[in-house]
């Protein structure tokens, strides 16, 4: 019994097991936002930072790969918070290629590396200084579940074989039967 037991454990362990890497789970002792960076960028050269958000553009450069993200605040897990206030743009450099159908636009991303420097480029017609991130360490997020199933809305009168199901269905009929 002990041993069904031990081996139980170790399987509900193994399932809880998690594939983010443990740079991205734990904080850097500096919590620096981008905008922070973008406005003195010389006193936080190299400094180590844990950012994350949604992904904007993919960048293919000769030798690197620039992924231009839109920062969020993150969990305890290092996880970007759908529907929160942006914290500035920034610029994830990746060395080699990275493809851009595997960082789609509006995918979570999460990254720690060091700032490399603040680099300018045009938002539109708007000059904007984005901070340049060395990327050590990435964890691109899953995208969420929906909240209902497809052809599912919040009622379940939603569905076209409600009738079938509900057992008051001749007595109170959904509206676009009528």
């Amino acid at each position: 019994m002990r041993a069904r037991l031990v081996l139980l454990a170790i399987l509900l362990t193994a399932g809880c097991a998690t594939q983010i890497p443990p740079s991205i789970r734990e904080a850097p002792p500096s919590a620096l936002l981008p905008s922070q960076v973008a406005q003195a960028p010389a006193a936080h050269l190299d400094t180590r930072v844990r950012w994350g958000g949604t992904i904007l553009a993919v960048h293919n450069r000769k030798r690197a790969t620039d992924i231009e993200v839109l920062s969020l605040p993150l969990d305890g897990r290092g996880e970007p918070r759908l529907g929160r206030a942006g914290q500035g743009r920034f610029l994830a450099r990746v060395e080699g290629f990275v493809d851009p159908a595997e960082y789609p636009a509006d995918r979570r991303l999460t990254l720690t590396g060091r700032v490399l420097a603040v680099e300018t480029h045009l938002v539109g017609q708007y000059p904007y200084p984005f901070p340049v991130v060395a990327v050590e360490a990435r964890h691109l997020w899953p995208e969420p579940l929906p909240a209902y199933p497809p052809g599912w809305g919040p009622w379940p009168w939603y569905d076209p074989w409600y009738p079938l199901v509900d057992p008051w269905y001749p007595w109170r009929r959904p509206r676009y039967f009528w």
